[in-house]
């Protein structure tokens, strides 16, 4: 398997992973793949990596820049993520977010944030203070990873894109 940015003509790969990423799971709305083609489209999509595997794409992960109130740097959010069915928890994932992060490190980001279960993107390094919210997110489930070790503080404003 390799891990790639994005490339032209990858677009319908990754809506159909997308999708069938996020049929089964209960706490979605759907809109996932039109997340992703919306941060495209709107020169969102700062970071778009795909994992390749005998020439299919198999998994994706998105980056794209967020505002975070009370808080100064270039932030981004991760997420949308999407791994094929038949291949999660083979690690295509975490080695997705991995990467990710490291492109973010290189581009001098302050950190990164994201909407999600503390038990799985805790071993990345993410965390939530309770400082940090999102809507009428739970607190628990709006984390962080800040890339200078400061703590972050106030409300995340993702692109338009994502409906908020």
């Amino acid at each position: 398997m390799t891990i790639r940015d994005e490339a032209p003509g990858d677009e319908a790969a990754i809506r159909a992973l997308t999708e069938a990423a996020f049929a089964p799971v209960e706490m979605s709305d759907g809109s996932e793949a039109q997340i992703v083609d919306g941060l495209r489209l709107n020169g969102d999509l700062t970071v778009s990596l795909v994992a390749v595997e005998d020439d299919q794409i198999v998994g994706h992960v998105a980056f794209s820049p967020v505002t975070v109130s009370n808080s100064d740097g270039r932030w981004f959010g991760l997420g949308p993520i999407s791994v094929h069915p038949d291949r999660q928890r083979s690690g295509i994932g975490r080695q997705l977010i991995e990467e990710g992060l490291e492109r973010l490190r290189s581009l001098d980001a302050v950190g990164c944030v994201l909407l999600g279960d503390p038990a799985y993107y805790g071993r990345f390094g993410f965390t939530s203070s309770g400082d940090l919210t999102y809507g009428n997110v739970p607190t628990q489930y709006v984390q962080a990873l800040s890339f200078g070790g400061r703590d972050v503080k106030g409300e995340i404003r993702y692109s338009s894109t994502f409906g908020s």
